[in-house]
């Protein structure tokens, strides 16, 4: 069994409840669910389905205010940005063309447009949706290429703190929820990808692009 991030076979048993199996891999630090104990693509969407995500719902655009807030001071004016897994509601790239910001979308369900990822990006945002790449490292990847020197890739996702109180998560309750990243885990995917790092909230990192 390979890390879904790393490809290391270094990985031990972190967890379990009654539906699932974590674990956790010593290179990266990534903890993560076996495939085998995935849900189908078409089980997925179905969950997806259930998220009522709506750009005039005052409490959500709040919720991503924590990302877009100290996003908005580091970017220049009209940058050009996309919004990665933008759900069935996109939000935040509205909110950022309401600032001036040029917006693309793009997910896999609700928006699969792959042109858009033929591309270069001054930002990429990603809210809420690395938990659930199957792949990660695949996808990581591509995002890097399309992203300018100097650009930022920005994540909003909660963060395994330890083994004890991911034994109490409710994070990892979702189904839908599959690999689950600490600090650690990204300053590997930082030096992985030749980026800096830096942690704005609790759940809110930003990449730096350095070359």
């Amino acid at each position: 069994m390979k890390c879904p991030l790393c490809g290391g076979v270094n990985n031990s048993l972190f967890s379990s409840d009654k539906r699932r199996d974590y674990y956790r891999c010593v290179d990266c630090a990534l903890v993560f669910v076996p495939e085998s104990q995935r849900l189908s693509s078409e089980d997925e969407k179905k969950e997806y389905d259930k998220h009522e995500n709506d750009p005039s719902d005052i409490g959500y655009r709040k919720f991503l205010g924590r990302l877009f807030n100290p996003l908005c001071e580091k970017l220049d004016s009209n940058s050009f940005g996309l919004d990665f897994g933008s759900g069935p509601g996109p939000t935040l790239s509205v909110m950022l063309q309401e600032v001036g910001h040029i917006m693309n979308v793009f997910d896999i369900f609700y928006a699969n447009k792959p042109e858009v990822l033929n591309k270069t990006y001054n930002f990429i945002t990603c809210t809420e949706v690395i938990e659930h790449l199957h792949q990660p490292d695949e996808i990581l990847n591509s995002l890097v290429k399309i992203l300018d020197v100097e650009g930022l890739l920005c994540f909003m996702t909660k963060m395994v703190i330890d083994q004890q109180s991911f034994a109490k998560w409710h994070y990892k309750n979702d189904m839908t929820h599959v690999c689950f990243y600490s600090k650690e885990t990204f300053q590997w995917i930082a030096e992985r990808y030749n980026c800096s790092v830096e942690f704005i909230d609790k759940d809110v990192i930003f990449l730096k692009k350095i070359n």
